[in-house]
């Protein structure tokens, strides 16, 4: 695995002498021995990008979509939309260990830029809390508030809600995406809607609103999962690059809840406590691999479980690409090719009638 670029410190202010710190991710986040987390405001540099920060082709805007939590949603619709041609919706979940990251970054919002203009979609980069503040499964619920929000939004296109949006978006064909802290909050979600779905079905009456918009299918890049197992990817990284084998495991140890391990539900799809996959009527989902990624394994497996459960499921592996390539270099050709892929997917998805 090739080495990721250097990062420079955070510029926070300096913990208080007699406080020690007892988890640092690069400075970035610093726990101390009291509980306190300090941030830095500042952007990794690895977050920077070329790419310019404005398409010719697409308009973008921001809302608040949960006040009370103060999260935010960055939207972008092709120009095209704007003279009323409805367009499939990306709801996007960005990544960063459930620890950091924004949608505000600059390169999640290069790579949402560039989706919209190149997939033809309405793409809503959704925010979330972050751990440790807001341990596990805090993202996962704001994941599912956000698609309440957005049931809102196509429900009162006329009374309250975002016109810019309700102009351009097909609510009938939503796909939820995630980039790899992100992946895992899109499969929690498709999970959490396909029990419900077959809860539905087999007592035939009403299921909990947990799928509140026409969700068509998933996208899962480079899904952040974990297991107290190492795979061969994992244990195999060379501990000199950036996304290394410690950096994941003090994520999981800051984003899970007290005392879990990784094989938490929330971590481990397979794990001794988590949902049965098998019974849950999934809608169509598709993978992301990369070669030179150290969860690679994990999401292979992932989706080579799903086939066999007989569920409808795609993987795509892209063999000489690291860990979250399509922001590290959002311009990139293999980022275009990944858009690509996922264009077939929601074009696939949306030939027949959804599920349910």
């Amino acid at each position: 695995m090739p080495s990721m670029p250097t990062i420079s410190a955070a510029t926070g202010a300096a913990p208080p002498p007699a406080k020690v710190v007892v988890e640092d991710i690069y400075g970035f986040l610093r726990v101390l021995d009291d509980g306190t987390v300090l941030r830095s405001a500042a952007e990794p540099a690895f977050c920077l990008t070329t790419f310019p920060d404005s398409h010719p082709s697409v308009e973008w805007k921001e809302a608040v979509y949960d006040k009370a939590k103060s999260l935010r949603v960055r939207m972008y619709r092709p120009s095209a939309a704007a003279g009323g041609n409805k367009l499939p919706v990306l709801v996007h979940f960005h990544g960063g260990g459930f620890c950091l990251g924004s949608c505000t970054w600059a390169n999640v919002h290069a790579f949402c830029l560039r989706l919209a203009a190149e997939a033809g979609a309405v793409v809503l980069s959704a925010g979330y809390r972050l751990a440790p503040e807001h341990r596990l499964p805090a993202a996962v619920d704001d994941g599912a508030g956000f698609l309440r929000w957005l049931r809102e939004q196509s429900a009162n296109p006329a009374a309250g809600a975002d016109a810019w949006l309700a102009e351009a978006a097909d609510f009938g064909r939503v796909f939820v995406t995630g980039d790899s802290a992100g992946g895992t909050i899109a499969h929690h979600l498709a999970v959490r809607a396909g029990l419900a779905a077959a809860s539905t079905t087999k007592r035939g009456e009403p299921g909990p609103d947990v799928d509140p918009v026409t969700v068509r299918g998933y996208v899962l890049l480079m899904p952040f999962f974990g297991g107290v197992r190492r795979t061969r990817s994992e244990a195999e990284c060379p501990a000199e690059v950036l996304l290394n084998l410690d950096l994941f495991d003090r994520f999981w140890r800051l984003s899970l809840p007290a005392s879990a391990t990784r094989d938490h539900p929330a971590a481990n799809p397979f794990g001794p406590d988590s949902p049965d996959l098998a019974a849950a009527d999934v809608r169509p989902v598709l993978v992301v691999a990369g070669g030179l990624d150290m969860m690679r394994d994990r999401a292979v497996d992932y989706a080579q479980r799903l086939a066999a459960m007989g569920k409808p499921v795609e993987l795509a592996e892209f063999a000489g690409e690291p860990h979250g390539f399509y922001t590290l270099d959002p311009g990139s050709e293999a980022t275009g090719e990944l858009i690509d892929l996922v264009s077939r997917f929601v074009r696939s998805c949306c030939v027949a009638a959804p599920k349910g």
